[in-house]
């Protein structure tokens, strides 16, 4: 679990134990902590879905669709089922055929992962507006958004939904909240300017400020890249590479695409230290290395054009990130991503078939319709016979007139 998602464990704990404030004041002891809930078959993952199921799914399903495979029906019904009446997701609903209602502690992030989910599977047009007009109902007076609607804006929310909106066709800088402040706005806002110090941290995005002060956050600084970019987690690889640039001082104008290639910068240059992220989990006096944010960063780069800067990471990952990602499907799937976005095989990453271990994790993938393979290898030895036909008569006429012909073979189409 990255830094992105221990935040929303928190934030989800933090709004609960304020309801539940009477209780622990009183002189009788508190509850017993009741059982995790019993894993739905149609979720990916064996773990306690309380905090991540929306989120782990989404991203299992985003991963299967962008190698190709075709999730099952299961597995994408049961996303489906935990939308709530109003648009929004929870980050988990136990059980999906309870209304929504007033008790229900609404998610930004699961929304908008879901969103890039359900967008990329096709079909599901309906439940992504209903989706996007509610993450445009939450929209804070600052443009950005929370992790739970109400609470102030935070780097990481902010971007994530933005990157939402924009795989959805929306246009952020379009998006704007009651006070007249557009998404790009409140993305903005968090991002360390040309007076911070230390001067290495500027041009990263901070989570939020802390007695009126950022800092620098990896989290929000790799999600900040996508969302400047207006795009999602799914990035196609680059076809050139350009080198990564630190935040120009003094700055231009506010633009969010230049935004995300000064973030983009700090990345590249954290990255040079260790050939990874590193980070302090709670408990812990020394930092240790930070996986998860490790691979958001590659995205990121990988997005911005900066191949050369992403492949010290990249190779890291492939040889460290195997007990981070163990029967995870939310860290297998994130590395799936990450191989896409750097033209990497995802069966081959490390010695490890990721695309295997993230199926292993959850139902099985459809299996191509046995009817239509036939059909379509019927078609493909039709084809065959044909281009053999129509190459006798072409080398016949290119005899009796003296003309050479190039004759060139059908490409077959790669699949992700």
């Amino acid at each position: 679990m990255n830094v992105r998602r221990s935040a929303a464990a928190l934030a989800a704990s933090a709004v609960l134990c304020v309801g539940a404030a009477p209780a622990a004041l009183a002189d009788t002891p508190p509850p017993a902590p009741s059982a995790p809930p019993v894993v739905p078959s149609g979720l990916f993952g064996k773990a306690d879905p309380s905090y991540d199921g929306v989120w782990r799914q989404s991203f299992a399903l985003l991963a299967q669709q962008t190698v190709g495979e075709k999730p099952a029906p299961q597995a994408v019904d049961w996303l489906t089922g935990q939308q709530c009446a109003n648009g929004g997701f929870a980050s988990f609903r136990a059980d999906a055929t309870k209304a929504c209602d007033a008790t229900t502690v609404f998610d930004t992030n699961a929304t908008a992962v879901a969103v890039q989910a359900l967008k990329a599977l096709g079909g599901k047009d309906a439940q992504v507006k209903k989706a996007v007009d509610w993450l445009k109902s939450v929209q804070n007076e600052d443009g950005g958004w929370a992790y739970v609607p109400g609470s102030p804006s935070e780097g990481s929310s902010t971007s994530i939904v933005i990157s939402a909106l924009a795989v959805a066709g929306e246009k952020p800088a379009e998006v704007k909240s009651k006070a007249g402040k557009s998404a790009y706005d409140g993305l903005l806002s968090f991002q360390l300017g040309c007076s911070a110090e230390p001067a290495s941290d500027r041009g990263a995005f901070g989570y939020q400020p802390a007695d009126g002060k950022l800092a620098a956050n990896a989290d929000a600084t790799a999600a900040a890249v996508l969302a400047g970019l207006g795009k999602g987690t799914l990035v196609e690889p680059a076809t050139t590479d350009t080198p990564a640039a630190a935040l120009p001082c003094p700055a231009g104008a506010a633009d969010p695409a230049a935004a995300a290639q000064a973030a983009a910068g700090y990345l590249a240059e954290a990255l040079k230290k260790d050939g990874h992220l590193t980070a302090v989990t709670p408990g812990a006096d020394q930092p240790t290395a930070d996986t998860g944010n490790t691979a958001d960063a590659v995205i990121a780069l990988a997005a911005t054009g900066h191949r050369q800067a992403a492949s010290g990471a990249l190779e890291w990952l492939k040889n460290n990130s195997a007990s981070w990602s163990n029967r995870n499907p939310a860290a297998l799937a994130t590395l799936v991503l990450t191989a896409h976005a750097t033209g990497t095989d995802p069966k081959a990453f490390g010695g490890v078939d990721l695309v295997a271990a993230l199926n292993a994790t959850g139902p099985a993938p459809q299996q191509p319709d046995a009817e239509a393979q036939k059909v379509e290898n019927k078609g493909d030895k039709s084809s065959s016979g044909n281009q053999n036909l129509w190459w006798i008569i072409g080398a016949g006429a290119a005899a009796g007139m003296g003309i050479g012909i190039l004759l060139s073979g059908r490409r077959k189409k790669n699949e992700l």
